[in-house]
């Protein structure tokens, strides 16, 4: 009897999970910014990677769903878009190309089809049909996953922009890693004479990063932003400026350096959190392959959940 209890609050409780992913640190547009907004409590989220291309119709065709896929997992993950630069891609950030780059020191031959999706630098995942193996990547990562570094990232208004900076940062581990710090644009709009298979405007493109060497608290990297800076030390005073866009997100990830990485070191994330200046995806549950899927990973987190528990 007392096992069916369990059995049936487990369930409940991992329902729960699913069906309210409102958890995620989200600030609507249409909401005045009045003053600095920190996440809470942040730091366990996943990275998601998506290596995508304006051109590409299959991306196109999924980039309308993958804003709804994010909300559906809350905090869970951050699911952000990473577009080449290839001479064909509308948008080609020098960013996005960044952290292709490091995903191909970590898996060779990643970026040789899109969309291919990649989990905390796992194995890459490729095709619109490519989400149910997502979901078990990203329960894999879960059930795996034993301390994070405890991550919150604060966002106030400039009077050119925004700055994004480390509100706190209780790391796992200093030695080979970095705070880095992505700069995500929403509904970034298409320019005009680029092929153009789907909307006038592409979702969760990487336009900006930069990177903190917790091993010499110096900024190492610094794209597609307006500034970069460390005042004392990566964890107490890493912070960024950029210019004002109708829609954002910004991810504090703590992870190792390119150095550690070309080394053979950790590469998956030690922490990871989102704040995001953008309207929610609609309620409507997502059709085709996707919106299975995303059914079938609760089920499956629900049953997974069971397991660790006997």
């Amino acid at each position: 009897m007392r096992q069916g209890k369990t059995l049936a609050l487990t369930l409940l409780l991992t329902g729960l999970v699913c069906a309210f992913s409102g958890q995620a640190m989200v600030v609507n547009p249409s909401d005045e910014f009045t003053g600095p907004i920190t996440t809470e409590g942040g730091g366990r989220s996943m990275l998601v990677e998506e290596i995508t291309a304006t051109w590409c119709p299959s991306c196109a065709e999924i980039d309308p769903e993958l804003l709804q896929v994010a909300d559906s997992h809350g905090s869970r993950i951050a699911l952000v878009a990473l577009h080449p630069s290839d001479g064909e891609d509308a948008f080609q950030p020098a960013a996005s190309q960044h952290r292709i780059n490091r995903l191909e020191t970590v898996q060779a031959g990643v970026s040789t089809s899109t969309p291919t999706f990649v989990v905390e630098a796992g194995a890459a995942r490729r095709g619109y049909d490519a989400w149910a193996d997502v979901q078990r990547d990203i329960l894999n990562e879960e059930l795996a996953r034993q301390n994070t570094s405890g991550l919150d990232i604060t966002v106030e208004r400039t009077a050119q922009g925004y700055r994004a900076s480390v509100a706190s940062a209780t790391l796992t581990t200093l030695e080979g890693t970095q705070l880095t710090i992505l700069l995500v644009e929403h509904g970034k709009p298409m320019p005009d004479g680029f092929v153009n298979p789907g909307l006038d405007h592409r979702d969760r493109v990487v336009v900006g990063l930069a990177e903190c060497s917790l091993d010499n608290h110096t900024i190492t990297t610094n794209l597609g932003l307006q500034g970069a800076s460390v005042a004392d030390e990566c964890s107490t005073s890493f912070s960024v400026e950029f210019e004002e866009l109708d829609s954002w997100s910004v991810l504090l990830i703590h992870e190792s350096t390119q150095e550690t990485l070309d080394n053979g070191g950790q590469t998956t994330s030690y922490g990871v959190v989102e704040l995001a200046y953008r309207e929610r995806a609609d309620p409507e549950p997502t059709s085709g392959a996707i919106g299975s899927a995303l059914l079938v990973g609760c089920v499956v987190l629900a049953v997974a959940s069971i397991v660790r528990k006997k």
